[in-house]
């Protein structure tokens, strides 16, 4: 049985506690390894090492700190296969989409901030005759990186990358349903000669691990993606303490689609944007919001492709639809399914959970599945399901489509599908989400802003809006 261990202060360590908890792999719903269940211990003794390590780290120059950014992107690129296989492994989705997605996004993370933090500029502003003044952006100190499960490694470097190659020092939590990525990456960030304390990773579970480190005043700042109901947590943790805040939540992202779309890429790109990751992205859009004389020639369209997703043993190359992340997540979704037959929902296909033999005999597999006639109000329309269920929602007029979009407390994402340019403009201004695609899904520069509106979060990550994050502004005037 495969024990994970905590990395801090350079080093791997068992928890404190000498206790661990059963991590499953959700196709085979077996337990294949152990993670340490930490406490408040182990985060004091991260906390301490990372404020050990700042003083140092912070004087390196960027391009020093960067290098070994771009390091440790060096061995993930070179470790592919192996943290793939990991990561399917942790999180029951197709071994393809590990490979081809998450770990390589992992490496783009760490080589962009690696790169990036050598062109962070400050800023200078001359007032004639009288002073100069300019802005200095310094490192925080001891930040916290807390990450989800649905693409571990991919937002788990998302967060560190920027926090350490602006010069901080990190203590981060990844999830305890999905940690072997991040134990795997202890051992790169050894093999790549990352100064001791530099990262510090403290495995277990939100109330003994997430909860000291939030609350510690040694924390400057938290970086959280995750559930809106945590967020809330932490967010009346942190605010009597002033400590910085990035909350990246929930999301029930509206593809908003006009009759004169260029049709057969939009249903491809609504089924990929539907079900990727079993629908457990963020991002993924679960109310296909169309155009009503296209409505019939879409929904057979889209049903025939849907169809087509094979669920399967997430290992093997033909699965489309690997597992959902655990057991407990599986029911949630499938309450959902039966919500959305209380509220007059036609289910059009799936809905029911898939029983595979052989090694995934035991798996928590559930079919995509499909509804329509439900109010753009009801709950399935506005509650976050985070897995394989959308809803086909009809619309008259641009001003239906932006209303129902919006019916939600969310605003993360949204995309619009039209060959209107105009149309594309003035709709997607109008959309309370905040991100837009239009006629594409998924499309990510690392400059741009990432983050939503509303109950979909604080602030923003990715390219300088992640290194203003993580560094405090300080003007020096001097008079002339």
């Amino acid at each position: 049985m495969l024990h994970l261990q905590n990395y801090i202060n350079g080093k791997l360590v068992a928890p404190a506690s000498g206790q661990y908890l059963p991590n499953i792999n959700p196709a085979t719903g077996e337990v294949y390894s152990q993670i340490p269940d930490s406490g408040e211990q182990d985060v004091l003794e991260a906390i301490k090492s990372a404020e050990e390590a700042f003083l140092a780290w912070s004087n390196l120059s960027a391009e020093k700190r960067g290098r070994y950014l771009m390091r440790i992107s060096e061995l993930i690129d070179q470790n592919l296969d192996r943290l793939a296989e990991a990561e399917t492994t942790d999180n029951g989705k197709p071994l393809w989409l590990a490979k081809t997605v998450d770990i390589p996004r992992a490496s783009s993370n760490m080589h962009f901030f690696g790169t990036g933090i050598q062109h962070f500029a400050s800023e200078s502003h001359f007032m004639e005759g009288v002073a100069v003044n300019y802005t200095v952006r310094k490192p925080l100190g001891v930040v916290a990186c807390i990450s989800p499960w649905n693409l571990p490694l991919y937002l788990f470097t998302w967060k560190i990358a920027p926090a350490i190659a602006a010069g901080n020092c990190v203590v981060a939590k990844p999830s305890e349903i999905t940690p072997y990525t991040a134990y795997l990456l202890s051992e790169l960030c050894i093999e790549a000669g990352l100064p001791a304390g530099v990262l510090n990773i403290v495995h277990g579970t939100g109330p003994n691990v997430g909860a000291p480190l939030c609350e510690h005043p040694s924390v400057k700042a938290i970086s959280f993606t995750g559930g809106t109901q945590t967020g809330k947590t932490i967010a009346r943790t942190a605010a009597p303490l002033f400590k910085k805040l990035s909350l990246e939540l929930g999301g029930k992202n509206a593809t908003v689609i006009f009759a004169d779309c260029d049709f057969e890429k939009t249903v491809a790109t609504a089924v990929q944007s539907a079900f990727s990751n079993q629908g457990q992205i963020c991002l993924c859009g679960s109310r296909i919001l169309i155009e009503r004389p296209l409505y019939d020639q879409f929904k057979s369209a889209f049903l025939e492709r849907v169809k087509t997703l094979t669920v399967g043993d997430p290992m093997l190359a033909d699965t489309k639809q690997g597992a959902l992340v655990s057991e407990a997540h599986l029911q949630k979704v499938l309450q959902y399914i039966e919500l959305a037959k209380e509220e007059g929902g036609v289910l059009l296909t799936g809905g029911q959970r898939v029983q595979l033999e052989g090694r995934c005999a035991n798996g928590f597999f559930l079919q995509p599945t499909v509804f329509e006639n439900l109010p753009h109000s009801c709950r399935t329309n506005t509650e976050e399901i985070f897995g394989p269920v959308v809803t086909l929602i009809p619309f008259d007029t641009e001003e239906d489509a932006i209303s129902y979009a919006n019916a939600t407390e969310y605003g993360l994402s949204a995309s619009v599908w039209t060959n209107d340019l105009t149309r594309a403009h003035r709709v997607s201004h109008q959309l309370h989400a905040g991100m837009v695609w239009v006629n594409t899904w998924l499309l990510r520069d690392l400059r741009t802003p990432f983050g939503g509106m509303k109950q979909s979060g604080v602030g923003r990550e990715g390219g300088w809006e992640a290194l203003r994050f993580f560094t405090e502004a300080q003007n020096v005037c001097v008079k002339l």
